[in-house]
């Protein structure tokens, strides 16, 4: 059985990095996400704010009394969902098995994934460099050979940091954890561990299991099995994969669409390896092109093309034509992609009269 591979993705500061990229004027400022008005609580702040003592849950007037300077917006859901879908979009493209927590953060499983060399470490500069690239902000990412350490290492280096936990180095790692950092240690908890001389990871190794049993149930055993650094949580999948795509980003604009053209073919190759590692045997149903231009505007356009198992150079040349009706336009990214076809959803019958 092969050593697992769990790579952490969360994002710093989410809807405040949100804020702070969409408002430059707001990056040099202690931020706030909601604490405004009368009863408002703070969701989320930067990290000038956090030097401050100003805290995600903190009452908004608490938090402007710590920090006088404090300047508040209020939240806008549908902005931060819209960035969240684009970040793991991206994740998905390097793997299907990917476990979002939240609109900020999720764990993926690339044990199996052999872009980046079969290296889990250069996997996670990759989407944390992409990520940066193409949707603004920073995130922090943990590696390690299980869900609960590789949460863990996300936070070890924030913010945009990473931080990698390799199968040797488990033991010397949780030796030192401070119990507070353990999946459920709430303050209730650690105040009971605490009574018991218990502050480390070590301090619970130390112990048969049966103590730990004995003075907390169930949580007793989850808690030992931690501190020596084990979870056999897999990665659990809530979406099926609906398409496959890549994309290229160039550092110098495309001058017009006949260098569009050069560069498309090693585009389909990269795409040919991810179907063939992703999803070849799922039918495809449509093939899409992406064009964004040197002022930012997004273009793209898909056509049904069934009966293809790997498209080729020619099957999306005449889209990317159509698309790009005029030749001359800078051209700052270019992807493409297939959608697959969904032959396990359910067919109803629409009733013509109620």
């Amino acid at each position: 059985m092969s050593q697992r591979k769990i790579i952490h993705i969360d994002c710093d500061c989410f809807y405040a990095a949100v804020e702070m990229r969409d408002d430059p004027s707001l990056r040099d400022v202690p931020l706030a996400v909601g604490g405004d008005g009368g009863r408002g609580v703070v969701t989320t702040c930067n990290y000038k704010a956090r030097a401050f003592g100003v805290r995600s849950a903190m009452p908004g007037s608490e938090a402007r009394r710590l920090c006088p300077g404090l300047v508040t917006v209020p939240p806008d859901m549908a902005r931060y969902r819209a960035v969240s879908q684009q970040v793991m979009a991206i994740l998905r493209e390097m793997t299907d098995l990917v476990e979002p927590l939240s609109l900020d953060e999720a764990f993926l499983d690339v044990t199996d994934v052999t872009d980046c060399r079969g290296s889990a470490t250069l996997m996670a500069r990759k989407l944390r460099a992409r990520i940066l690239e193409e949707v603004g902000i920073t995130v922090s990412a943990g590696v390690a050979p299980n869900k609960f350490l590789a949460k863990i290492a996300s936070d070890w280096q924030k913010p945009d940091g990473l931080f990698v936990v390799r199968p040797e180095d488990v033991d010397a790692f949780v030796m030192e954890l401070p119990v507070e950092k353990l999946f459920g240690v709430g303050e209730v908890t650690a105040k009971k561990l605490y009574g018991l001389g218990i502050k480390t990871c070590g301090d619970i190794r130390a112990l048969a299991p049966e103590v730990m049993i004995d003075r907390f149930g169930k949580q007793g055993y989850r808690l030992y099995e931690m501190a020596h650094g084990r979870d056999e949580r897999s990665v659990v999948v809530s979406r099926v994969a609906k398409s496959v795509s890549v994309e290229r980003t160039f550092s110098q604009d495309l001058p017009d669409r006949a260098a569009c053209e050069t560069v498309m073919a090693s585009l389909v190759d990269d795409l040919t390896h991810r179907l063939t590692r992703k999803g070849r045997k799922k039918p495809i149903h449509k093939l899409f092109v992406k064009v964004r231009y040197s002022d930012f505007s997004t273009h793209t356009l898909e056509r049904v093309r069934e009966h293809i198992e790997l498209p080729a150079l020619d099957d999306y040349l005449p889209l990317f034509r159509e698309l790009v009706a005029e030749g001359d336009r800078p051209v700052r990214l270019l992807g493409m992609g297939v959608r697959f076809r969904n032959d396990d959803a359910p067919v109803t019958q629409l009733r013509l009269f109620d």
